[in-house]
């Protein structure tokens, strides 16, 4: 199986050829605001690239969010389009579950709940817990990092969100990741084990990425994480 991969949900835009369990090239930019510009360009390339070595793309895997409003809209009108276009499925993978799923890449033997970061402004994030084997453990959430913060066990914490929340959850004994960033790679197998789950493809004309944009900030006792 061979899939494009498109992750738009944060400053990091990137975009990732997957065939069969191997990266096969991915193209990242990590400065911001460059989405629309970059990622079509990084497409080209992509598609190019298959093109010559005699790939067939059978899926377009997109980056689910919560994140950048922008950034999710140029990284889901691109998805749909090339969906509809070539007539393949779109699998949404939540960003989320995307930066889980590189930090177990470079840590493999961590054994606790993982909560991925991603920033949300100020001192609000958006949040959940999953466990080592990329399986929700609450709902995704938006919510304060304040003194209300307590979380009875400790986790990893990372992602783009998580270094501002260094002072209120550090005292807490939980670990902090840094340099965790959503990134295409790590999206093909999750797009794959979806597939294999029996998900024919999420509604291309419906379709809309999890903005959380209703969210108003205000403190939370934030009771699925603990």
């Amino acid at each position: 199986m061979t899939i494009i991969c498109i992750e738009t949900s944060t400053h990091v835009c990137s975009a990732a050829l997957w065939q069969d369990g191997v990266t096969i090239k991915q193209l990242i930019n990590y400065e911001g605001d460059n989405h629309a510009k970059l990622l079509p360009q990084y497409v080209k390339q992509l598609v190019s690239l298959a093109q010559q070595q005699n790939m067939q793309i059978d899926a377009i895997a997109i980056g689910d969010g919560p994140g950048s409003y922008t950034g999710l809209r140029i990284g889901t009108g691109t998805a749909k389009g090339l969906c509809y276009g070539w007539g393949i499925p779109l699998i949404p993978i939540p960003t989320l579950q995307i930066l889980c799923a590189a930090v177990l890449a470079k840590m493999p033997n961590i054994n606790e709940p993982l909560c991925p970061m991603i920033d949300a402004r100020r001192m609000e994030i958006y949040t959940a817990l999953y466990d080592t084997h990329l399986q929700s453990l609450t709902e995704t959430q938006a919510c304060v990092v304040d003194e209300n913060f307590a979380p009875t066990k400790s986790f990893y914490y990372f992602g783009t969100g998580a270094s501002k929340c260094q002072t209120v959850l550090n005292p807490l004994n939980c670990h902090f990741i840094d340099g965790i960033v959503p990134e295409a790679q790590y999206m093909g197998a999750l797009a794959e084990q979806r597939i294999a789950q029996g998900f024919s493809g999420a509604n291309v004309a419906y379709y809309e990425p999890c903005y959380l944009k209703e969210f108003i900030a205000a403190p939370s006792h934030i009771k699925g994480l603990t």
